[in-house]
């Protein structure tokens, strides 16, 4: 799948304008770790922007991210892929055995977070989000509680980086594309 055929599968099944951008922010750093890890950028482009594409449809437990793996079983998407969507969430049980699987784990909850911050910033900019700031609004119970702070230390763990590194490439690779984001 290309990441075209990606994006036209992604605005079939997602309409809220929050998730199609938190699917781009993925995106984005889904790629900017492929480079880093010399994986093909392509390819987890793809697995960042389907990571979610149920979730409008099929928002609970029970059925997300499941429906869309099968939904992408039948459009003969490769498995290693599929097991990577499923495995970006904990409730799934399914083991984080690839580098895939572990950065699209690490990035999603930090795309949502960094969003967070960056809304809250004066000028609602990328630009102007930091790691300091993103750190201690990570202290911050009350801010963006839906957001997993502990998963959001253990993805960089899984990926061998610090937590400052993490934010700081994840903050980096969202600005690349803050028009799109609205940001």
């Amino acid at each position: 799948m290309t990441r075209d055929e990606a994006y036209q599968l992604l605005t079939e099944f997602t309409t809220k304008d929050g998730l199609l951008k938190h699917a781009l922010a993925v995106e984005a750093a889904m790629q900017t770790y492929a480079k880093r890890f010399g994986e093909n950028e392509e390819i987890w482009r793809v697995v960042g922007l389907l990571h979610d594409f149920d979730y409008e449809k099929y928002p609970s437990m029970e059925d997300h991210p499941f429906k869309g793996a099968e939904i992408l079983r039948s459009r003969q998407i490769p498995e290693e892929w599929v097991k990577a969507i499923l495995a970006h969430a904990t409730h799934t049980g399914i083991p984080r055995d690839t580098l895939m699987a572990k950065t699209l784990f690490a990035v999603d909850e930090l795309c949502g977070f960094i969003t967070a911050v960056a809304y809250v910033r004066p000028s609602r900019k990328l630009q102007e989000v930091e790691v300091s700031s993103v750190k201690k609004k990570m202290k911050d119970k009350a801010f963006a509680r839906q957001v997993n702070r502990e998963e959001i230390i253990e993805g960089a763990q899984l990926l061998g980086v610090t937590l400052e590194e993490h934010i700081d490439t994840v903050i980096k690779a969202m600005q690349t594309i803050s028009a799109e984001l609205g940001l």
